[in-house]
């Protein structure tokens, strides 16, 4: 049986029950500037990306303004030099395409807990698009690197990534992809599929997108209700978490219209447990 507390507040009587789960806000961002205590823009290839990730908004691919983190993707007509570096230390090639990548590494890291996000991508559903909010392993060996113990490979203990939100445009508009990665005990290998869900969402309009950590369960939300749980599988990402949000271009080609990615907010909050 659960129990109700009556609760004197400032506006009056409200009921709580103690039985529910209760966070505490640890981190909160709601984009009235950017600020480097909290992000830094990371500079990767990864996946084979079309585009160039480039550093302090240049060509406008990270913009604050009105409340709000905007990540971009611009085409600026002509290939450029691009300075990305793979984790196998090849060059990018000249492109056309330059976009916005930020992180919370060595900054917000967090052990489980409940991230969560809201954003919107209009215009969804373009060839190549791939927005993404997500969580990846304080401890991974990709740039930039500050610490002894960031040694560790993708997607190893250590080094581990959860999905939040992922928009894989070539499957068209108003979906989007939640899951996390298991590592298959070797470098580089990652399985995408056995834990993952497709679900249907506005793409338009504002939603919160949130994973947490209940017991040994991972949840993810959409707009705070429960959409999928990976079961038994939430001490498989034993280690600080920091987040990144970026949108990426995954298919070569031209754009249609512009490519932004609006975010009004990110926190963390830890599960209270002590009531």
């Amino acid at each position: 049986m659960s129990l109700i507390l009556i609760l004197q507040t400032g506006i009056g009587w409200t009921e709580t029950n103690v039985s529910d789960p209760q966070w505490a806000i640890d981190f909160f961002d709601d984009f009235d500037t950017f600020d480097e205590a909290n992000w830094r823009d990371q500079i990767v290839w990864v996946n084979g990306e079309d585009h160039c990730y480039v550093r302090d908004g240049l060509h406008n691919t990270r913009e604050v303004n009105d409340g709000s983190l905007k990540l971009r993707v611009v085409d600026l007509g002509e290939p450029q030099p691009c300075g990305n570096m793979s984790k196998n230390g090849e060059k990018h090639p000249d492109t056309a395409f330059v976009a916005g990548r930020i992180s919370s590494k060595n900054r917000r890291e967090f052990v489980k807990g409940r991230w969560t996000a809201r954003l919107r991508v209009p215009n969804s559903g373009q060839r190549g698009m791939f927005p993404a909010w997500w969580l990846l392993g304080a401890l991974n060996n990709e740039p930039p690197i500050e610490e002894d113990d960031e040694n560790v490979c993708w997607p190893m203990e250590g080094s581990g990534e959860i999905d939040i939100f992922e928009h894989h445009g070539d499957g068209g508009p108003d979906h989007y992809a939640a899951r996390i990665i298991e590592n298959r005990g070797y470098c580089d290998g990652g399985d995408w599929q056995s834990a993952m869900l497709v679900q249907e969402a506005n793409m338009e309009d504002y939603h919160e997108y949130a994973v947490e950590w209940l017991g040994n369960d991972i949840i993810f939300r959409l707009d705070g209700a429960e959409v999928y749980r990976v079961d038994d599988k939430g001490d498989l990402f034993p280690e600080p978490l920091f987040a990144i949000l970026n949108f990426a271009k995954i298919q070569p080609g031209p754009m249609t219209g512009p490519w932004v990615m609006e975010v009004d907010w990110v926190k963390h909050e830890s599960l209270v447990k002590d009531l």
